[in-house]
């Protein structure tokens, strides 16, 4: 899972450098925001056990001076992460790969921000650049990429964060790596850690984790089987 080699130089500049492991990577999305599209709003009725969201996101709420700016990565419909953060005063940017789901957002939440981008365009020297967060959540958008491109899309993550700054991760708990799945009559590609190993790719990306929970969810849809989601409350260090 780690992107480095063994040259303590090419390790230091990925750790700090998203962009250098980028280089070498081929960034596929190949059917992923496709698939969302297709699904639309029926992503909340399919999804409504949404409580450990909820509960990471007041954690945000809580921690963070009123007015920080906020980032929503893979915002979906908006709801009900960026309306949460919205709701409470915080400044909420919100990204997502889908134009449905930016466009959901937008009329969930029109008092945020919010944009059709990748992670990949966010990184050091990407095309996109958003200013930088006080906190960011990421809630089930890593799943979607292959395992090769997680460490770096937390070093992406580090580089858009403040010194200090907040980060909200979920991922549902499973050992699999860009692993094709049916999902609400059509299919995606998902990847996913045991417990200990999330924890172990968050803190090499120089997170700080300061708490962590789990939450047993049932979706509504008949193809989806019952999933363990893992909720890490992260910390990005001061220096």
């Amino acid at each position: 899972m780690s992107s480095t080699s063994g040259d303590p130089r090419q390790e230091h500049d990925q750790d700090h450098d998203p962009e250098h492991g980028y280089r070498h990577l081929r960034v596929d999305r190949t059917g992923q925001a496709e698939a969302f599209d297709r699904i639309g709003g029926r992503y909340d009725e399919a999804f409504p056990d949404k409580e450990g969201q909820i509960a990471a996101t007041e954690w945000l709420v809580a921690s963070l001076p009123a007015g920080s700016r906020v980032l929503d990565l893979g915002c979906g419909t908006g709801v009900p992460t960026a309306r949460l953060l919205s709701q409470a005063g915080l400044e909420v940017v919100g990204v997502d790969l889908s134009d449905v789901m930016v466009a959901l957002a937008r009329e969930h939440v029109p008092t945020a921000e919010f944009h059709h981008a990748d992670i990949a365009d966010l990184r050091p020297a990407g095309p996109r650049d958003l200013g930088r967060f006080q906190g960011v959540a990421a809630f089930f958008s890593l799943l979607m990429l292959p395992r090769a491109e997680i460490p770096l899309a937390l070093r992406t993550i580090r580089h858009l964060l403040a010194p200090g700054g907040l980060f909200a991760l979920s991922m549902v708990e499973a050992d699999l790596d860009d692993f094709p799945i049916p999902f609400l009559g059509g299919r995606i590609r998902v990847s996913g850690y045991r417990r200990e190993e999330l924890r172990a790719v968050v803190e090499a990306a120089h997170f700080d984790v300061v708490g962590e929970s789990s939450w047993t969810c049932v979706p509504a849809g008949a193809d989806v089987p019952p999933e363990e989601h893992l909720f890490l409350r992260c910390r990005k260090p001061d220096a």
